[in-house]
């Protein structure tokens, strides 16, 4: 045996470690938990989003994409025959990345961003991609701002509330939600004229996440509900706590700002993955995987993004990438392509663990003839090297005999703001 292969052996970093039944039965624990109100490390926020009703067509809502550094709006219309309309698009950047802001400041910029728009449409979806708490009313309490924002006054307040008053529209209809559950109802649009059983959103980009559509009468933690009905769940999987760790993985997570929170996304989201590579191959430099010059430039090495990581083992060769430039020998590079690869392999593994016992909550998706439409955004599930084809793997491989499920796979352009448009159309 190698020494690569006994160093991902002695670690345990190999997709062959990871026991997707175990992961499964473990994610199933703590949503059912999360669903009765018990302590869990799967949120479970009810939407209040009812995804199984049908959708407005013919009437114009204005959508709203407000998350990370940029902000959308747009007026949009499904056509009788469902095909989307979207039309007065405008792009911005969100406001207080310049510098602190008032709260009136602030809601007076995304007010002036949607006027023109608002005056044509008495409903409003605002895909808010910004950590809320999401009331019944389907309006939402900021809980904090990403760093890049800085507007403090805002944080405990009711974002559409006070737009609305802003704009002077207290009339109008809004539904706040975030950008997974918009990737579900954006797959949803899509399915227009198809018949599915049900719908999951799944983002893997520079974070993850799931959401899904659960009964009413599930969510135990919430004695009001009408038990007749069903709503989007946002599970906030990335915070996931009780997949095992391996000592790197903790290693790892020890580097990060917040060690000890959102486990799972530390193991495989694009905002993380750069980091882990890194810490495994300085670890495997210790334990004389690498040649000496090799592994004490690995030991200097301060920073290994996801995209270089993914560069170097797609054999995207730049000049600027740091692995390429350390590399004494092949012998070193098919090591260093070895410990990412695993990696990946793990990922993709965790991933298709993730999606099963979602798939398998919804206890749908049992015909062939109405499947369950699976939407999925992000650019590290699209662009990490053989990412993709490893998960559907594992899951195909998973979800047979008694377990067969149903599935299909979409990504739909825009799906931000078409989610938007959606929540805002639901009848």
């Amino acid at each position: 045996m190698k020494n690569c292969e006994r160093f991902l052996e002695k670690h345990k970093m190999r997709a062959d470690d990871i026991n997707i039944q175990q992961i499964v039965d473990l994610f199933t624990s703590d949503m059912l938990k999360g669903l009765d109100g018990r302590e869990s490390t799967l949120r479970m926020i009810p939407t209040y989003i009812e995804a199984e009703n049908q959708f407005l067509t013919g009437v114009p809502v204005v959508a709203v994409d407000a998350g990370g550094t940029n902000f959308r709006a747009a007026l949009v219309k499904f056509n009788i025959s469902g095909r989307l309309e979207i039309s007065n698009l405008m792009n911005a950047r969100m406001p207080g990345l310049e510098g602190e802001i008032s709260k009136a400041e602030f809601f007076n910029t995304i007010a002036e961003y949607v006027r023109s728009n608002a005056e044509l449409s008495d409903r409003i979806g605002f895909c808010f991609s910004y950590p809320t708490e999401i009331l019944p009313n389907k309006d939402g309490k900021l809980l904090q701002f990403c760093k890049e924002v800085q507007a403090p006054e805002v944080v405990g307040e009711l974002i559409g509330k006070n737009l609305l008053k802003t704009l002077g529209m207290e009339e109008k209809q809004i539904v706040l939600l975030n950008d997974t559950v918009a990737t579900l109802l954006a797959g949803k649009s899509a399915s227009f004229g198809r018949e599915y059983d049900s719908f999951i959103g799944y983002i893997l980009g520079t974070g993850t996440n799931t959401c899904y559509i659960e009964s009413n009468r599930n969510i135990l933690k919430i004695k009001s509900l009408d038990r007749t009905k069903s709503q989007i769940i946002n599970i906030e999987s990335g915070a996931f706590g009780k997949v095992p760790q391996t000592d790197i993985d903790i290693a790892f997570d020890n580097t990060t700002v917040n060690p000890g929170n959102y486990k799972f996304e530390k193991m495989f989201a694009g905002g993380y993955f750069g980091g882990l590579c890194l810490t495994a191959l300085k670890s495997a430099a210790k334990e004389s995987v690498f040649t000496a010059e090799t592994a004490s430039d690995l030991m200097s090495l301060i920073e290994l993004t996801s995209e270089d990581v993914n560069n170097f083992v797609s054999n995207s060769k730049s000049g600027c990438n740091p692995l390429y430039n350390i590399m004494t020998d092949k012998n070193d590079e098919e090591n260093c392509t070895e410990i990412i690869e695993c990696l990946i392999d793990r990922s993709a593994k965790l991933v298709a663990a993730n999606m099963a016992a979602v798939i398998l909550k919804t206890n749908k998706g049992k015909s062939a003839e109405q499947p369950i439409l699976i939407t999925i955004e992000g650019t590290t599930f699209y662009k990490m090297y053989k990412l993709r084809s490893h998960f559907e793997k594992y899951l195909k491989e998973y979800l047979k005999g008694e377990r067969q499920r149903f599935y299909e796979f979409t990504e739909v352009q825009q799906s931000s703001l078409v989610g938007a448009a959606l929540a805002a159309l639901i009848n």
